[in-house]
């Protein structure tokens, strides 16, 4: 498979921000959302086994806990990367995926928690995600809407209350759209949206949703990579 980096940090976002996570992040994206700051992921990378990927895995974790698989888009990779999955859940770890939705997710191993990046207007990507995709979507999975505007803040509670995603299944997730190019500086001006304007918009619409900061952009220099 190719594999664009492997690292140990804090998982930066979703209901699992602040806990210690391996990533591994595979090449290759379809999309191009405009705020993308994962732009290195498109091309190259190296090419790794799955006995490599997961030798690094238990290296940097060698008692179990959180391996996110991201990319780009992973499941471009699709076989390769159920393969990789299906072998971190039987060695022990807790397995997060992260995806836009683009991809089928039927043949997903039930036990992955599904991180579904649907994509607002202002990404460029508004119509990539699959709704048929919803389907497979379970109470330990997450549906994330990074927002940039009030447009995007729309479409996201529209999506929200049309297809009831305040019942049990799924957690819901919006989080500020950050500059591609932040860097420097830790705070929340490369924001492309006031966090407190979109926590103020979710409290007046009684969103039942998470506002999700991504802190390791907090912690670190944001255009920092491996973190």
């Amino acid at each position: 498979m190719q594999i664009i980096e492997i690292f140990k940090s804090l998982q930066g976002e979703s209901s699992y921000a602040g806990l210690p996570c391996v990533f591994v992040r595979l090449a290759g994206c379809n999309l191009r959302c405009v705020w993308c700051d994962s732009e290195y992921t498109f091309k190259g990378g190296s090419r790794m086994s799955l006995d490599e990927v997961m030798l690094e895995v238990q290296r940097l974790s060698p008692n179990g806990g959180l391996v996110e698989v991201t990319g780009g888009e992973p499941l471009l990779q699709e076989r390769e990367a159920i393969a990789l999955m299906e072998r971190l859940i039987a060695a022990g770890y807790k397995v997060l995926l992260e995806t836009s939705g683009e991809r089928p997710l039927d043949r997903l191993p039930a036990q992955v928690v599904k991180i579904v990046d649907v994509k607002c207007p202002d990404s460029g990507e508004g119509e990539a995600f699959h709704i048929d995709n919803l389907q497979f979507l379970t109470p330990r999975d997450e549906v994330k809407f990074v927002v940039a505007s009030r447009r995007d803040y729309e479409f996201a509670r529209e999506f929200i209350r049309e297809h009831d995603l305040s019942s049990p299944a799924p957690s819901v997730i919006l989080s500020p759209a950050f500059r591609k190019d932040a860097a420097g500086s830790r705070d929340v001006a490369h924001c492309l949206l006031d966090p407190q304007l979109l926590a103020e918009w979710m409290l007046a619409d009684e969103l039942n949703a998470r506002l999700g900061l991504q802190i390791h952009k907090f912690i670190w220099d944001p255009a920092l990579k491996g973190v």
